[in-house]
């Protein structure tokens, strides 16, 4: 018995195929360019391995073209020597029957389970494609998943379920295929890769699946331990923030405070950006997001004040949202130099009200300081919580990072899991900001808030967090 599972990657030709194979490899594979038939030929990659070195192998494979002319060829071309013939001349004279020939043998002498991808921005019945593609499957008769693909932004769960119904119903004459679901490789999460592997043991015969569930638990092993790092990382900015102070010595029209509260800033700014940045790094994806969030924060102070939401993307609040959306309010004793005063290197940038204050005496210190209020915290909570769930979201079809905005339900549904820990949420930032060294606590709040909102958008995901 071999000691690897082996899944083949179909679809029509420019569905998406090489795309999605490297969202779910987390590698820059194979060639992508929107034409048809740029996979020529089918590429073996090592997609998971175990602690036994047994392997998960997923084949990208050529496109499927005219496929009922393949399906007559296959069902007539088991001679040897007739099939070779034809194999060669194809090669040269057809390039494109070729190309597909090659992926409908790899699909016969390599899969154990075949990953079909369909085009989620087509109607079923436009399809037409779809039904001779799974007649050959049929043929073939290797146990088939269903793919969604470019299904858009991330939608509400019952959204996605009504879709992935209307292709359930579309298959159901074909006995090969075991089930539908949807995987964007633009914007898919990593728990819906989960569900996918979980399908792919569910779909082999009973001898095969404990190989299966072994792959698949070393896969969740380290997407837990990913998962974890990512809790780690925002709490441990969250805890930075919380506990940052500034000193400062009264001056003329509060020029002392003015500079503390630009150093609170940037300091903030910086947090932010490299926060942003280790998720990147942590998820393997390429690019810079505090050099993307820095090239809007020009394009405002630049600008006539106003944000882009094309380039600030999900993580416009911060900046518009956090800081824009809220002021500093230096409140000393009851003498407050008003939600009108500007600070920071982009004028205007803090002009709302409640994001800092003054405390006079910190521990014994002789001198007041200024420091973020728990407003603003619990604003930066929720930005965290945002950054993680950009993201964890990012396909890697998308290449290297560019923040294309989340969905509006992201922030209603984050902002409901930290009301519900509120209490929680205000010991943490109290103990941070009285010193403790230890971000546990908040990563325990925000691990548990992000669960739930993961969990409400993928509702058989409990077993993966």
């Amino acid at each position: 018995m071999s000691e690897r599972v082996t899944l083949s990657l179909v679809s029509h030709t420019n569905v998406g195929k090489t795309t999605l194979a490297r969202t779910l490899l987390g590698e820059d594979v194979g060639e992508v360019r929107d034409e048809a038939h740029v996979t020529e030929e089918s590429t073996r990659h090592v997609l998971q391995t175990d602690a036994a070195g047994r392997e998960l192998i997923l084949w990208d494979t050529p496109g499927f073209g005219d496929s009922r002319r393949l399906l007559a060829r296959l069902r007539g071309g088991e001679e040897p020597l007739r099939a070779f013939f034809a194999q060669v001349w194809d090669r040269l004279a057809d390039r494109p029957s070729w190309c597909a020939q090659q992926a409908a043998r790899n699909v016969r002498d390599e899969a154990d389970c075949v990953l079909y991808q369909v085009n989620a921005t087509e109607l079923p019945a436009d399809a037409g494609y779809v039904v001779e593609e799974l007649e050959l499957l049929s043929w073939i008769g290797r146990p088939v998943l269903v793919l969604l693909n470019q299904t858009g932004t991330p939608r509400a769960e019952g959204e996605r379920r009504a879709e992935e119904e209307a292709w359930r119903a579309a298959c159901r004459g074909f006995a090969v295929v075991r089930g539908v679901l949807s995987l964007d490789a633009f914007t898919r999460c990593w728990v819906q890769e989960g569900a996918l592997l979980e399908a792919v043991a569910e779909a082999l015969p009973p001898g095969r699946r404990p190989l299966c569930e072994s792959l698949l638990a070393a896969w969740m092993s380290e997407r837990r331990q990913r998962w974890s790092a990512a809790m780690r990382l925002v709490a441990a900015e969250l805890s930075r923030a919380a506990g940052d102070r500034e000193e400062f010595v009264e001056s003329t029209l509060g020029a002392g405070r003015r500079r503390s509260m630009e150093r609170l800033r940037s300091r903030l700014d910086d947090g932010l950006g490299a926060a942003l940045d280790g998720l990147i790094e942590l998820h393997g994806i390429g690019g810079r997001g505090e050099a993307e969030l820095r090239t809007a924060l020009e394009d405002y102070a630049a600008g006539s004040g106003g944000l882009s939401p094309r380039k600030l993307g999900v993580r416009g609040a911060v900046v518009s949202g956090v800081l824009g959306g809220l002021a500093a309010d230096l409140a000393a004793g009851g003498f407050s130099l008003g939600g009108g005063m500007l600070l920071g290197a982009l004028t205007g940038w803090i002009a709302g009200e409640g994001a800092g204050r003054v405390v006079e005496r910190v521990r014994g210190r002789p001198l007041p300081c200024v420091e973020w209020t728990e407003a603003l915290l619990g604003r930066l909570a929720a930005e965290l919580v945002l950054f993680y769930l950009a993201v964890a979201h990012f396909g890697r079809g998308r290449g290297a990072w560019s923040d294309g905005g989340g969905p509006g339900f992201w922030r209603e549904d984050v902002a409901r899991a930290l009301d519900a820990r509120a209490e929680d949420l205000e010991r943490a930032l109290r103990a941070a900001r009285e010193g403790t060294a230890d971000p546990e606590p908040l990563e325990t709040v925000l691990a548990a808030a992000t669960r739930e909102v993961l969990l409400g958008a993928y509702p058989g995901a409990e077993r993966f967090l």
